[in-house]
């Protein structure tokens, strides 16, 4: 999925300086943005206190929304580099085409994962016809230096390992929970997984307490280690946990996202992942001047144009603003 607003500022994230060493409880308040005609998102990352987790960059929450007399999810082709995008759903289709050639309906619990390496593109768009829910997230993997180059590739996994407890089950969606790998190429220690929590159920997930970890609430209503998080909110756990305790109030959907601190310090701007001003600026020429990121077929419609840079310089920065 892109970044679609056309004012794009740059998000300054990595570093280790300002992760957080011990456990906290840091509620994050999403930011709405609007995608297209039709299709609202709430944003959790990069927020106004918390850039990255572990390499996790950017996190979008959407739905569920009734699509049933509306065209749904539709995002006209866009570029990206230095990262990989991952999308899953808990209701409707999203179909996938990129520059490689790729044509995929992604469809609940299945993974959909682009690695764009040194440049790909792609469009998203609810299929026609298409369920009546569209209820996912969009989120987004920052490359480590050694592997930013990597040749774009796209993945899709429908049979993805779970992890199990009395009233949970968690699906592995990346890297790695419990020692239940997903068969998603991961190229940072990283953990995503879909977490779902009956009602009344009492669980303690194993976490790994060098890794930085938060929750997204999907759905349903949970206490996270005796807070409660509602859908659409994000709740930041920091480091130096060996689990985490969960309480389903209701039937709850969850995400669990963590993974190593990101070291490097990277400059996030647009659909870009990179390293400097002039790897950012030669990125959106080349988009604008349709170089390098190829053609995106099939899609009935435009490309999205690329945002003006801001008037100063992008620098890399720290994990928070």
């Amino acid at each position: 999925m892109s970044n679609l607003d056309p004012r794009a500022t740059p998000s300054l994230c990595g570093g280790r300086g300002f992760v957080v060493a011990e456990p906290v409880r840091e509620l994050l308040a999403p930011r709405r943005v609007q995608l297209g005609e039709s299709t609202e998102v709430r944003r959790l990352l990069p927020n106004l206190g918390r850039r990255m987790v572990g390499a996790w960059a950017f996190v979008d929450h959407y739905g569920p929304d009734d699509i049933a007399d509306e065209p749904g999810m539709q995002v006209p082709p866009h570029p990206h580099m230095g990262l990989q995008t991952v999308s899953w759903l808990h209701d409707g289709e999203v179909l996938h085409r990129d520059s490689l050639g790729s044509l995929q309906t992604v469809r609940p619990r299945e993974l959909g994962l682009m690695t764009s390496g040194r440049a790909i593109s792609h469009s998203e768009e609810s299929p026609k016809p298409h369920a009546r829910l569209l209820h996912g997230a969009q989120l987004w993997v920052a490359l480590p230096d050694a592997h930013r180059d990597v040749e774009p590739h796209f993945q899709h996994h429908t049979d993805l390992p779970t992890v199990t407890a009395p009233g949970l089950t968690a699906t592995v969606i990346l890297g790695e929970l419990d020692g239940t790998a997903s068969p998603g190429t991961a190229y940072t220690p990283i953990v995503g997984a879909d977490v779902e929590l009956a009602a009344g159920a009492g669980a303690r997930l194993p976490l790994d307490p060098d890794h930085e970890y938060a929750v997204l609430s999907m759905s349903g209503e949970t206490e996270v280690d005796g807070v409660p998080v509602l859908p659409g909110s994000m709740l930041y756990l920091g480091c130096g946990r060996t689990e985490l305790p969960l309480r389903g109030v209701s039937d709850a959907g969850l995400m669990l996202l963590g993974g190593e601190p990101f070291e490097e310090e990277i400059v996030m701007f647009w659909n870009f992942i990179g390293r400097s001003h002039e790897e950012i600026a030669q990125a959106r020429e080349d988009w604008t001047s349709g170089t390098r990121f190829g053609e995106v077929k099939g899609y009935d419609g435009g490309r999205l144009p690329a945002p003006a840079l801001p008037p100063t310089a992008l620098k890399p920065r720290g994990r928070v603003r």
